[in-house]
């Protein structure tokens, strides 16, 4: 896919590219864009991220936690296309960034990945 799907929500099931059930939808941001007007901001958020911020510093402090392993390279193009952040099942297991790209579809309430949980970039 090229962009978040707008029906995304938080709590949704999500299946990598083997069916298997990796998860749920802790976060997301839908684009920092309108594709055909680049000058407007049309992102879609999870209520945890309503909060108005002015600056791409503030944006990326609140997003991404010091701990995250994102490089800031990649936490700007998370803003800038959207991203979701996936609530990966198991105990010890590592939160993981699902970006458009990683996206197959969206079916009723499971969001449906083209490749496999290992293939995410870890939070």
């Amino acid at each position: 896919m090229n962009a978040i799907p707008n029906t995304i929500a938080e709590g949704m099931k999500v299946f990598d590219s083997a069916m298997h059930s990796i998860g749920k939808v802790e976060t997301f941001r839908i684009t920092d864009e309108a594709p055909d007007q680049p000058e407007v901001d049309a992102a879609g958020v999870s209520p945890v991220l309503e909060d108005d911020r002015n600056t791409m510093a503030a944006l990326l402090a609140d997003v991404f936690s010091p701990s995250d392993e994102l490089p800031r390279e990649l936490q700007e193009k998370a803003l800038r296309e959207g991203f979701v952040r996936l609530d990966a099942d198991g105990f010890l297991a590592s939160d993981r960034y699902i970006f458009p790209e990683h996206i197959d579809r969206v079916e009723g309430d499971r969001l449906i990945l083209n490749v496999r949980k290992d293939d995410l970039l870890k939070a």
